[in-house]
């Protein structure tokens, strides 16, 4: 059991290039983003303060800019970079991300393609910033 509460984020539906087909390299392709931001939300709660929480519209902005301008071949790497751009929001300790091609291209009927993953912040170690010149 995961020790955080859940703000959930369900059915952004963002336009993209995705894929591996040579079609798909070349015309946009609606695809549905779910998330699960898992974050301490007793703050919050008690405060009724925006500032104790994430604020969900700025996640769905910063998820639609990273999926509009991936043009990724393969889900799962869109998936780990929705993650790791979410995880570096204040406040967020793990997310889930589901990323569904809601037009497949199989040949038979099929609703929708997907890929989810479970990512934490530990997964994404931080980086010690870079030494001055001068130094």
């Amino acid at each position: 059991m995961f020790p955080f509460d859940r703000i959930e984020l369900r059915g952004l539906v963002i336009t993209t290039i995705i894929g591996t087909l040579p079609h798909e390299r070349t015309l946009a392709q609606p695809l549905q983003i779910d998330l699960s931001l898992f974050v301490n939300l007793r703050q919050a709660g008690q405060s009724d303060d925006l500032g104790d929480t994430v604020h969900y519209g700025e996640v769905t902005e910063r998820v639609a800019q990273v999926v509009r301008g991936a043009q990724d071949r393969l889900l799962e790497r869109l998936a780990e970079r929705v993650a790791e751009s979410v995880l570096a929001m204040p406040r967020v300790e793990a997310v889930e991300v589901t990323v569904a091609k809601l037009r497949p291209p199989v040949p038979e009927q099929l609703h929708s393609t997907a890929v989810h993953i479970l990512r934490h912040r530990r997964d994404y170690p931080v980086q010690a910033p870079p030494k001055s010149l001068s130094s």
